[in-house]
């Protein structure tokens, strides 16, 4: 359930049913788990970063970016290196917005596995939702390598038997062929409409990803596929509050600029509506 200051929040006209944002409320509200949030804020940012993360997930799916693995791994020099181990690492002379968008604007250079893949859905996601300044401020040195993330993305790992839309959660493959290590596992976004997006098998439903995987396991083996219960999820109160906060102190910024320069040539309010 959903508690908004201690108290349960009932579902508002804010998000029109049908909508991913009144998909995800319902399901919270179907879950024991008791979900608090300090603000109508905080939960209106974290389902827009959770409708983020499945909108970037399908426009990965939709674009040239190829699942390889680290060995054979490729990134666009003008914005990453590429490591010996088959990472990325941001170049010192670009912005680190500039170099995630690029991922998708030229997809078709750039390869990797899928737990990278979905390292940069999240980057993706939240540089759609909050200012390029505060995402440069807070990314300045991006490193894409498996699960290698930024503190301030703040990922964590735990096992629950209830998914939401915008979670990541495992499929694993026990008896994988050792010549095919990477098909170990795959890491998938919940889509919500019943589908999960794996960089490397695209989107299937959780039968057609076990086929898949059951497709690439030893010879003459029999353990099937499986999706586990263990999700990952960005720390969503971590980030709301670091957007909210540089939301305040650019209204108080530019509210000691007007004191300081009345010949301002745009007001306050118009200001905030750009925020």
């Amino acid at each position: 359930m959903i508690q908004l200051l201690g108290m349960p929040f009932q579902q508002s006209n804010m998000w029109p049913s049908g909508s991913i944002e009144s998909m995800i409320i319902q399901q919270m509200n179907e879950d024991t788990i008791v979900y608090s949030y300090q603000s109508i804020d905080e939960l209106s940012f974290e389902l827009m970063l959770r409708k983020n993360i499945i909108l970037s997930a399908r426009a990965m799916n939709q674009s040239n970016m190829r699942f390889e693995v680290f060995a054979k791994s490729y990134c666009n020099p003008r914005y990453w290196h590429l490591t010996s181990s088959g990472g990325f690492l941001l170049r010192h002379d670009v912005k680190p917005s500039d170099a995630i968008y690029d991922i998708y604007m030229n997809s078709s250079q750039y390869g990797f596995e899928c737990a990278t893949a979905k390292v940069i859905i999240y980057y993706h996601a939240l540089l759609n939702l909050i200012s390029e300044s505060l995402f440069n401020q807070l990314f300045q040195n991006i490193y894409l390598y498996g699960w290698h993330v930024d503190p301030d993305l703040g990922l964590t790992s735990n096992y629950t038997g209830h998914f939401l839309p915008g979670d990541v959660v495992y499929f694993k493959n026990p008896d994988f062929d050792p010549q095919t290590p990477q098909w170990r596992g795959e890491n998938a976004v919940v889509l919500g409409d019943g589908t999960y997006f794996g960089h490397g098998t695209g989107i299937k439903t959780a039968e057609q990803m076990i086929h898949a995987l059951n497709r690439r396991r030893k010879p003459e083996t029999n353990q099937s596929a499986y999706l586990t219960n263990l999700i990952t999820r960005p720390s969503f109160k971590h980030l709301a509050e670091l957007s909210m906060s540089q939301q305040v102190y650019s209204i108080h910024k530019y509210q000691d600029a007007v004191v300081q320069h009345n010949e301002s040539s745009i007001s306050f309010d118009r200001y905030v509506s750009y925020l």
